[in-house]
């Protein structure tokens, strides 16, 4: 073959090649345009919009007008806004920490010595709460704990210790609305923890008990440790979820009584659209997610000491 003839044909796979990768190219793009546009219309251009917002007076009837920092600023001077945060910060507390202790409990019981039957239906059980409407379950959880013709007050009645205001108080409603969030949510954590636990090899506490490590020392020393990393991911998904927590408080409670109940979510709904105030419900929601990022950090943060990843 001549020169000539090797170079023609060198040029014409490079050509086809070129041609190939182009069309790679294209079709990849093709693949990816209503993911990208999809996330762009309805998650970046949203976020720009929210951000933007938070620095105009908008009530959708007149014109924006532009305001600096004062949707921030009438953040501090606002108590429902104060005490909507400090609800929530609470509530994200307790129902972590409940939430984290029954999804664990409940795993370690389901992992113990039983039919493999019965493992399957506990797992598919603990779960379906989490397939429910949020909504629809709070509906419900409103009637269980009416004070009136509830089911729960008209047990108590019946052993005698006679009805409590579950709704009409703030401690009592704080309580209904823990209940019902951690009952619904915990499911996903349950799993969580169950495949962590699962993945412990049964060498290890074989061993442990050789010499002498059971019980609690056992949980303690080697099953802690070892779903460290699956805790992690778990308490941070949980703290997320919590701090946006809405429907519970507002099917159950509407935030009430007075603002015991009312969360940074449910502040950001009413700014927007009872108060038309979207400029302010934009502001708070930036604050709240600074918070979320903030808290998130430093749970991962902390998981340098704390996380043991074998």
């Amino acid at each position: 073959m001549s020169t000539t003839t090797a170079s023609s044909a060198a040029a014409t796979a490079a050509v086809a090649k070129t041609g190939a990768r182009s069309r790679n190219r294209l079709l990849i793009g093709v693949f990816l345009a209503p993911t990208v546009i999809g996330l762009g219309l309805f998650s970046v251009l949203p976020i720009i919009g929210s951000i933007v917002l938070a620095f105009f007076r908008w009530d959708i009837i007149t014109a924006p007008q532009f305001v600096g920092f004062d949707n921030f600023a009438q953040m501090g001077t606002n108590p429902t806004i104060r005490v909507s945060f400090l609800n929530t910060l609470g509530f994200v507390v307790a129902a972590v920490i409940v939430q984290l202790a029954v999804a664990l409990g409940l795993a370690i019981l389901v992992q113990s010595k039983m039919p493999a039957w019965l493992r399957t239906f506990f797992r598919s059980a603990l779960f379906f709460p989490l397939i429910l409407s949020a909504a629809s379950v709070s509906l419900i959880m409103a009637y269980l704990f009416n004070y009136e013709f509830g089911l729960v007050n008209q047990f108590l009645t019946m052993i005698g210790v006679g009805k409590v205001g579950w709704l009409t108080t703030g401690f009592g409603a704080k309580v209904v609305v823990l209940l019902v969030y951690v009952w619904q949510n915990f499911g996903f954590t349950f799993l969580m923890f169950i495949g962590g636990i699962a993945g412990i090899p049964k060498e290890v506490y074989e061993a442990s008990s050789i010499d002498g490590v059971v019980g609690w020392s056992q949980f303690r020393h080697i099953t802690i440790p070892l779903i460290s990393p699956t805790m992690l991911v778990a308490s941070v998904m949980a703290i997320i979820n919590a701090l946006q927590i809405f429907d519970q408080p507002w099917v159950l409670t509407r935030g009430g009584p007075g603002d015991d109940t009312r969360t940074a979510v449910m502040v950001i709904y009413e700014s927007a659209f009872r108060q038309l105030d979207f400029g302010g419900a934009s502001a708070v929601g930036i604050v709240l997610t600074l918070v979320i990022m903030a808290v998130t950090a430093l749970q991962f943060q902390l998981s340098k000491r704390y996380v043991f990843y074998g």
